[in-house]
């Protein structure tokens, strides 16, 4: 699948040159525009400076900051998908990046074609971004949840949540699908795609990342019920009161 001119310039974080050029060469391959830079202060000064960066894909062990340091600054002014791709494998780390406004998480080594798969998530959910059609401008109410799908916005409480887009997007999946149980696969597949439908560890941690920004009290879920080794499920809070 080729890319179309008006998909804007992906800039790739990376000091490691191997991987840098390894990532540029799939981009090239695919006809994605792309920059590069070596370090989070470069990396900054193009983000603030420009206006067609459409995407990141950034490195967290960089020289002079963390990649994490990175994604908290640009969430101070920019909603722009951001792809983690780093050696750190632990869930801290993941959670750590998602927690800052990561929208996706790729570990090292890592293959090409799923990248490749994940840039294309991550600029179709850019389109998903443009304004609401009649049909999609509602409104999801159960208890202190509140999902406006038209601005693409969830309160709890009267207070909004601050999701990531992947959190949104899995929030709204089951939330659309409310009572009933959601398949690993089948989620995976909704918002990651076909091609990297296998990941399930991303998705725990996702999950995790929800639960406890939409939770009054995560270790007693009223709203989304893990069903082990099968799925997720969104409950009607009067359905949770009774479990």
């Amino acid at each position: 699948m080729m890319a179309t001119a008006d998909e804007g310039v992906i800039l790739v974080v990376e000091d490691d040159g191997a991987v840098r050029n390894l990532v540029a060469t799939a981009l090239d391959v695919h006809g994605y525009r792309h920059r590069e830079a070596a370090s989070a202060t470069a990396a900054l000064l193009d983000l603030t400076s420009s206006t067609d960066i459409n995407l990141v894909i950034l490195d967290l062990g960089l020289p002079d900051r963390d990649g994490v340091e990175v994604i908290e600054a640009l969430r101070g002014w920019s909603r722009m998908p951001v792809i983690v791709l780093s050696a750190r494998q632990e869930d801290a780390d993941k959670v750590a990046a998602l927690d800052a406004g990561a929208d996706d998480y790729l570990t090292k080594p890592f293959s090409v074609e799923e990248l490749l798969a994940r840039v294309r998530v991550a600029l179709r959910r850019l389109a998903y971004d443009s304004p609401a059609t009649p049909t999609e401008a509602a409104i999801y109410r159960n208890g202190e949840l509140l999902i406006d799908f038209g601005a693409g916005v969830a309160t709890r409480g009267g207070e909004e949540l601050h999701l990531t887009p992947i959190e949104y997007k899995l929030l709204a999946l089951l939330a659309r699908n409310t009572g009933k149980v959601l398949t690993h696969n089948y989620i995976l597949k909704e918002v990651w795609g076909e091609a990297v439908a296998s990941d399930l560890p991303s998705l725990r941690v996702f999950m995790a990342t929800l639960r406890k920004k939409i939770e009054p009290d995560p270790a007693n879920p009223r709203y989304l019920q893990t069903h082990v080794g099968i799925g997720y499920r969104m409950l009607r809070v009067e359905e949770a009161a009774r479990l």
